[in-house]
């Protein structure tokens, strides 16, 4: 058996993307595939090409940009391994506070998504050792509530709100997408069924109960209009991250599985079963997107025409 066969699949990504930098293909800024492109690219588990990538962060080949995913940050020629550590009777942890970790675990969040997350990826964007994370954030499940809470923080809402409840529902709705959109792992996170303490998520809710309060409604009935508001922006914005998903499994872009799927549609439109269906098919136009946006858009005047007898009856 080879070397190179002997080695850890983790380690035979590092070499492959290494080469990519040296050689050129990759240049400095260029972006890397994801954790999932590399998982389906390579045939290994998320978790062995997130430890490729850790590793070619520790070297300072790569760095995590948000909103754009992991970069090419130097070429291997270029890049300066890091100086053993010098004894010393301080801990490593004690220029670490809570706030650093939580903003590296967003921007690893934000380029790899949620899966990518782990105190030792943290701890490898940060140059500090896993177990110094331990002594300002309990667990991964503490670190991702720290995240959600630091992400709501994000959106200001205005102290002095817009006249009216439907121009401050549609703001808060607005506002919601806006960070969904910047962290596509965050719908995945939050839920109806069992709301997070966190305030900065509570604020939101108090904006739309304010909104609504005097207008003759009981609890219950209120507490229903927030949550249908909230669940209609979450339950568009968790197609962001799933879509990413299938396109890292699948290997196809929207428009390519749609084309790759077309015949199966087709015929099942041709069937004669679905005479509806299949005259919509044919009378969509060729250049026809579902793009997410524009659906939240679409949906939400709707939606808000359908509180407006509820919350003016008077």
């Amino acid at each position: 058996m080879t070397r190179a066969l002997a080695d850890p699949p983790y380690l035979r990504i590092v070499a492959e993307l290494r080469r990519r930098i040296a050689d050129g293909e990759l240049q400095v800024g260029a972006r890397l595939p994801s954790t999932r492109q590399i998982a389906a690219q390579w045939r290994v588990a998320i978790a062995t090409a997130t430890r490729a990538l850790t590793t070619l962060r520790q070297e300072g080949l790569v760095r995590a940009l948000p909103g754009v995913g992991t970069i090419v940050a130097r070429t291997p020629r270029l890049a300066t391994p890091r100086p053993p550590a010098r004894p010393s009777t301080r801990h490593p942890s004690d220029e670490l506070h809570s706030d650093p970790i939580v903003r590296a675990a967003i921007a690893i969040a934000d380029s790899e998504g949620l899966a990518a997350v782990s105190m030792r990826s943290v701890a490898a964007e940060l140059g500090v050792a896993t177990m110094s994370l331990y002594r300002h954030v309990a667990s991964k499940d503490d670190l991702v509530l720290r995240m959600t809470d630091a992400v709501f923080a994000e959106a200001r809402l205005p102290e002095t709100p817009p006249d009216g409840w439907r121009a401050r529902l549609t703001l808060s709705a607005r506002m919601q997408w806006a960070l969904y959109r910047r962290h596509p792992w965050l719908a995945q996170v939050v839920s109806i069924t069992r709301p997070l303490p966190l305030r900065n998520l509570i604020v939101h809710g108090e904006f739309v109960l304010a909104a609504i309060d005097g207008l003759g409604l009981d609890a219950a009935t209120m507490l229903h209009v927030h949550v249908t508001l909230f669940s209609y922006v979450r339950g568009i914005a968790i197609n962001i991250e799933w879509e990413s998903e299938a396109e890292a499994s699948s290997g196809l872009t929207e428009e390519e599985w749609m084309d790759a799927h077309s015949p199966a549609l087709e015929a099942i439109a041709g069937s004669g079963a679905f005479p509806t269906f299949a005259g919509v098919l044919a009378r969509l136009s060729d250049n026809f997107d579902l793009d997410l946006d524009y659906l939240f858009e679409f949906g939400l005047g709707p939606l808000l025409d359908g509180f407006t007898p509820l919350l003016e009856r008077g």
